[in-house]
């Protein structure tokens, strides 16, 4: 049975670990050789507003799997020593090491995180990418996977890394029951896209609410940026200055976002070709929704529709 370990010492946050703890502490029916999870740390540990007594020592982590490293509280705090080399050491034991948000700090001190690939919360990714200047570190993904270092943005992207190292672990479909009973979706932003896309308000007063509830509607049909400007009643260019201020992307990427996201709810919920899902969804044809998709998604439409209908 694989050991995932949870790091505990510092000041840390409990909602990332809370949630992490609810993903690896729980198995799925009729799923073999789950996790064995443990609290690791030198002493009890303030996480939020509760004090919690670990499980074991943390010279337990160098014998783990996995280890978790959660979000700390304070990034201007360093790390306490006595983790950063804890975390070093399972690393160089072999142990597959994943930060949570404000966690990257602690690998970037433990030098994990040079030449690789890093995110944390996009609030924080500037300051950790001044403090590790050998660290590649990108604010607009959910998360990174370098093999046996792995980082998540902030809050609920700790779930999507999580359900990003089970499906790794057991596979898409037991990852889907997972997120199922979490009640969040297997594949924010599509499959293993690691793109984040800015959520976009569909109601309130930021001015694009109609022009977006139009267009979803008509995502079946050769839409251009001219015809979204002209709904609008506004030059392209000034549609796009706003399109970047409310969803942070511009009309063509949030409408190929838009027609990627309609076709996999039609892959999850219908019987249609992907010829068929390629005209409803404005994609043209068979090919260019494969090539799309697979850029986007990270998965071909045939292999996203088998692992989401496999748990339907």
């Amino acid at each position: 049975m694989p050991t995932v370990a949870f790091l505990a010492a510092g000041d840390l946050l409990h909602f990332e670990l809370g949630v992490a703890y609810e993903v690896f502490g729980n198995p799925p029916l009729d799923v073999d050789g789950w996790y064995d999870v443990v609290l690791c740390g030198p002493r009890p540990v303030r996480i939020g507003p509760f004090t919690v007594e670990p499980d074991d020592g943390l010279d337990r982590l160098a014998r783990a799997d996995t280890v978790i490293v959660p979000a700390c509280a304070d990034v201007d705090a360093p790390p306490p020593r006595e983790a950063v080399d804890a975390v070093r050491a399972a690393h160089e034991a072999g142990a597959r090491i994943a930060s949570l948000c404000t966690g990257a700090f602690l690998l970037g001190e433990a030098g994990l995180l040079d030449g690789r690939r890093a995110t944390t919360h996009w609030a924080h990714a500037a300051d950790l990418a001044a403090r590790h200047p050998h660290a590649i570190v990108d604010p607009d993904v959910l998360y990174t996977d370098n093999g046996s270092v792995l980082t998540a943005a902030g809050k609920a992207a700790a779930v999507d890394l999580c359900l990003h190292l089970i499906n790794l672990d057991h596979g898409a479909a037991v990852a889907n029951t997972v997120a199922r009973r979490l009640v969040v979706p297997p594949h924010r932003s599509g499959g293993q896209a690691q793109f984040v896309a800015t959520p976009v308000q569909t109601t309130g007063e930021h001015g694009l609410a109609d022009l977006l509830t139009w267009t979803r509607q008509r995502l079946d049909r050769p839409l251009t940026v001219t015809d979204l400007a002209r709904r609008a009643n506004v030059s392209p260019r000034h549609l796009g200055r706003r399109f970047r201020s409310v969803t942070g992307s511009t009309p063509l990427q949030w409408l190929l976002t838009e027609r990627i996201r309609r076709a996999q709810e039609l892959l999850e919920t219908t019987d249609e070709s992907v010829v068929a899902v390629a005209v409803a969804t404005g994609m043209g044809t068979a090919t260019t929704l494969r090539r799309q998709f697979k850029r986007i998604v990270g998965v071909p439409p045939d292999a996203y529709r088998r692992a989401f209908r496999s748990t339907a």
